[in-house]
């Protein structure tokens, strides 16, 4: 149960923005101005955060940033690793998943690429109590619907 100062301070929210931002390139032009722009957020204090927060990653590297601006032109924001499809295709060395999965296989990836893409996925706040056996089973799965064949060993 909330405490009646818990309450009273509590900040209103005014949205939640989703988007995805190369990772250290973020910029007051779009798709980041529009977005933030309309809520009357500050842009450059956003994009100083965040290409600061991001900086480790490798640029042109699509993140994930989920922020929560509330009614005092005030904003908080979480980012998170890029996704498994990304990270699949990479490792793959292709640009798109096959056209038909389960009949063409697109290329082959071994179990020590889905076990390093677990090891990143489990860095992210909603798989960070999750097993990493369960985050390889998932992204096994991607893998297949993706038509990339997961192998022991490349031959």
């Amino acid at each position: 149960m909330s405490t009646l100062k818990e309450i009273l301070t509590r900040r209103l929210v005014a949205a939640t923005i989703r988007l995805t931002v190369p990772a250290g390139a973020a910029r007051p032009a779009p798709p980041v101005g529009p977005a933030l722009g309309q809520y009357r957020l500050n842009l450059m204090a956003f994009c100083k955060d965040f290409n600061a927060r991001t900086q480790k990653y490798k640029p042109e590297t699509p993140m994930s940033v989920t922020i929560t601006a509330f009614k005092d032109n005030t904003f908080e924001f979480t980012v998170k690793s890029p996704s498994v499809t990304w990270y699949l295709k990479k490792a793959a060395g292709i640009e798109s998943g096959s056209s038909r999965p389960g009949h063409t296989v697109a290329s082959t990836i071994t179990l020590k690429h889905v076990y390093e893409i677990a090891k990143v996925k489990q860095s992210d706040p909603y798989c960070q109590y999750m097993p990493l056996e369960s985050i390889c089973k998932s992204v096994i799965g991607t893998a297949n619907a993706m038509g990339i064949k997961v192998q022991k060993e490349l031959d």
